[in-house]
């Protein structure tokens, strides 16, 4: 048997034919870690042997002594080649089931792909809806349609006629200006561009694009009804000159010319009639537009008006009615129900319609100024004093939301401050009441009943004071009661 040499690193197997005499050491190479020294002595004397090793990363079992034939490597096998074909074919049928079999397993946790609708298909469903006078559908069908198919105009088209009949009117001029970027010389579009501006309040603008619509199509009706309508939506804001009433009637003349029986000629045609006080004649036209399509709320809007006109009250709660089911997030309907009711008398209905208009607009100053003339008109001077206050002054709505004040002005407005200033008169409050009638007085002097209201405030002022019932001294002449001239609700 051979015998071992031990060192720090390893052991080193000595022949037996070298005799007992010979012993040895292994240590480190110094610089390189991978090799060892060898330090073979004899314990008779004379030099000792220094052998170099090579040796295998980690392992020991491969050592090699430089200059020697002895190996301590064990010897490498042969290959087995039933083996390597076993590899061979599980590597093929690895890439089998990855390129064949994987594609087919459903994978968990995706969605479902579903199968992509004809744009055609989507705006047939719009027009059914449309149709059917279920006009948000609608839209949002419309809306389908134009990611389905970007570059058909006719679907932005329809979306800003619906839109306007909704009352959307800002996204109306969007859609009907991507019409246009579609096709720029769309009459069409340029009339429902024109007309939805308009309705936005911008006046002049919207009736200059409608101007510029007639002159690119002559014998476009709906252009010219639509003109007639803004325009007399701009003799009511008092803006206009001398020509605009007479610009308003001849347009809607010549819608009448071209086309007499579509809905925007009887709209356009019943606008100016209103306007000019011509209320059978206007019903009559909004009758005919109504029958024409039933869905949309500003004619029954316009139509309820007209009824209230010639005082056929309870025609124009329907209508009203019909108008706030077609559109209820719109004050408008529930506002001109509550001033219907007041004015037969019936408070209690016209409150509760008047609280419910605010609630659909709680931050329109003008729907507190409405309801607080009912409230006057009741002789509930306390609650008109609340709600006149937020529409003269400002104030909070009933959620917290800032409710800027109305300046004044003629018209309805003026109601809101002399009615504000009478009740204030009347519950004593007569330090705020007389501010409110000297504003009154020097504001609103062009206006007689405003001044002659504005004149009893002070009356009952000073016939509270010398009651001892007002909240200033008594003056020294004594004032004329007169009877008041009370604003309608």
């Amino acid at each position: 048997m051979s015998s071992m040499v031990s060192g720090p690193i390893g052991n080193l197997a000595i022949c037996p034919c070298m005799g007992a005499k010979w012993t040895g050491e292994v240590k480190p190479c110094p610089g390189n870690q991978r090799s060892l020294i060898a330090i073979i002595k004899n314990s008779e004397g004379g030099l000792p042997v220094i052998l170099t090793l090579l040796v295998s990363l980690g392992k020991m079992n491969s050592m090699y002594i430089k200059g020697s034939k002895w190996s301590m490597q064990k010897k490498k096998r042969r290959s087995n080649p039933f083996r390597v074909i076993l590899l061979i074919v599980l590597i093929a049928a690895a890439i089998y089931f990855d390129l064949m079999i994987v594609p087919t397993i459903p994978q968990f946790f995706l969605p479902t792909p579903t199968p992509t609708r004809a744009p055609e298909s989507i705006t047939s469903d719009a027009k059914g809806l449309e149709a059917e006078g279920k006009y948000p559908l609608a839209i949002v069908a419309y809306k389908d349609a134009v990611r389905a198919d970007p570059r058909n105009p006719h679907n932005f088209i329809a979306l800003a006629r619906l839109n306007i009949y909704t009352g959307n009117y800002e996204e109306a001029v969007t859609d009907a200006e991507n019409a246009l970027l579609l096709n720029p010389n769309n009459d069409e579009a340029m009339a429902l561009r024109g007309w939805a501006i308009g309705l936005t309040g911008d006046y002049v603008r919207g009736t200059g694009i409608l101007q510029e619509a007639i002159a690119a199509n002559p014998d476009y009706a709906a252009a010219y009804a639509y003109l007639a309508e803004i325009y007399t939506y701009m003799l009511q804001a008092g803006q206009g000159d001398l020509q605009t009433l007479d610009n308003a009637i001849n347009a809607s003349r010549r819608a009448e010319e071209l086309a007499p029986g579509t809905l925007e000629t009887h709209r356009g045609r019943g606008m100016v009639l209103e306007y000019t006080s011509n209320f059978k004649e206007a019903v009559a036209e909004f009758e005919a537009a109504v029958a024409l399509n039933p869905n949309i709320a500003d004619l029954h809007l316009g139509l309820g008006r007209n009824y209230f006109n010639i005082q056929e009250y309870d025609d124009a709660i329907t209508e009203f009615g019909r108008a706030n089911a077609l559109n209820p997030r719109d004050p408008t309907p529930e506002s001109l129900i509550a001033r219907t009711y007041a004015l037969n008398g019936d408070y209690q209905k016209a409150i509760q319609y008047g609280e419910a208009a605010i609630m659909d607009e709680p931050q329109n100053a003008r729907l507190y100024g409405n309801l607080g003339l009912i409230y006057s008109s009741a002789k509930q001077y306390l609650d008109a004093i609340d709600m006149l206050r937020i529409a003269v002054r400002g104030g909070v709505s009933s959620d917290g939301a800032p409710v800027e004040g109305i300046p004044m002005d003629y018209g309805r407005v003026a109601q809101y401050y002399y009615t504000y200033g009478l009740a204030l008169a009347r519950v004593g409050q007569c330090g705020e009441a007389l501010e409110i009638s000297q504003a009154v007085q020097m504001g609103l002097r062009n206006d007689d009943i405003a001044v002659f209201n504005a004149e009893e405030m002070v009356n009952i002022c000073e016939r509270l004071a010398r009651e001892g019932k007002s909240d200033i001294a008594a003056t020294a002449t004594p004032a004329v009661t007169t009877p008041t001239v009370e604003a309608a609700p």
